[in-house]
């Protein structure tokens, strides 16, 4: 089966340090893997209402909303690419992944069920020598991937803060080139007992 990528670009900036990494990753994935590249802030999804107690969600079928539900439904790897916020992922990341609340209660698209089996990745940039700060980005999409069922490939990290600094972590650099390569396995909640 062929895999099929689906970078979301959740930086407030282009060709950030996030998605420097990223497609550093990017270029050591198989000839044969596609590749799709959706920034959040080209195509920007609403805030996301929460219908579940009012009425049931409807599936989009235009604009950004359906764009991102189609591209998430047809990969077999989702890449978050977001730069570090406040110790998590970005607002307009945070939306995205809000948006798969509905998504999971839209009848007649079984998303969790789709989505189980796949894997989820991170990318991200901080401007922090301790990684540790970066625990609770890692924590939203690891239990992210452990609710859906997925596999959770885990999070690349590299260290800048000014464009293009990331492109001086080397060690950084030396794991973006087997980065996807390794086998992602399935998770549970940290949480769990």
């Amino acid at each position: 089966m062929t895999r099929r990528f689906l970078f979301v670009l959740g930086s407030a900036r282009s060709d950030g340090n996030s998605e420097l990494l990223a497609r550093r990753a990017a270029e050591q994935l198989p000839a044969d893997a596609e590749q799709q590249w959706l920034d959040l802030g080209t195509h920007p999804l609403p805030d996301f209402e929460d219908l579940r107690h009012d009425s049931d969600h409807v599936r989009p079928t235009e604009g950004n909303v359906a764009l991102l539900l189609d591209a998430t439904l047809a990969a077999t790897d989702i890449v978050i690419v977001s730069p570090l916020y406040w110790y998590s992922v970005s607002a307009q990341t945070k939306r995205y992944l809000d948006h798969w609340s509905g998504w999971l209660r839209t009848p007649g698209l079984d998303f969790k069920q789709t989505l189980a089996g796949r894997t989820l990745w991170g990318v991200t940039a901080l401007a922090h020598e301790e990684q540790v700060v970066a625990d609770p980005l890692i924590g939203t999409l690891h239990n992210s991937a452990a609710y859906m069922g997925m596999r959770f490939g885990g999070v690349l990290l590299g260290n800048g803060s000014k464009p293009g600094d990331v492109l001086a972590d080397s060690e950084a650099l030396a794991r973006a080139k087997t980065f996807f390569a390794q086998e992602a396995p399935f998770v549970r909640f940290l949480y769990e007992e």
